[in-house]
């Protein structure tokens, strides 16, 4: 019965670090997206292109085509409204 217990606290405690882990991980990854580093409140985005947008296009097709999150997106884009978009605006 001893070696039970041993046995799933061991299991217990290995699968806490694993998840610890993977969340370090997955901190660190976000820290990095595609060139464009995660803002501080006080500092402000920066882009190096613009991109037209097309008829088919919406904001998460962008995020998308892009690999960014909704946050980078948002912090490049403060003042789009993703519900009016029109063709040939710039992002």
């Amino acid at each position: 019965m001893a070696n039970i217990g041993k046995s799933a606290i061991i299991f217990f405690c290995q699968t806490f670090l694993v998840l610890l882990l993977l969340l370090a991980v997955s901190m660190a990854e976000n820290r990095l997206i595609k060139g464009f580093r995660i803002l501080a409140a006080n500092s402000s985005p920066k882009c190096d292109t613009a991109y037209g947008l097309r008829a088919s296009d919406s904001c998460f097709s962008v995020v998308h085509a892009f690999n960014l999150t909704s946050e980078v997106f948002n912090s490049i884009n403060p003042n789009i409204n993703c519900f009016r978009l029109f063709v040939g605006q710039w992002l």
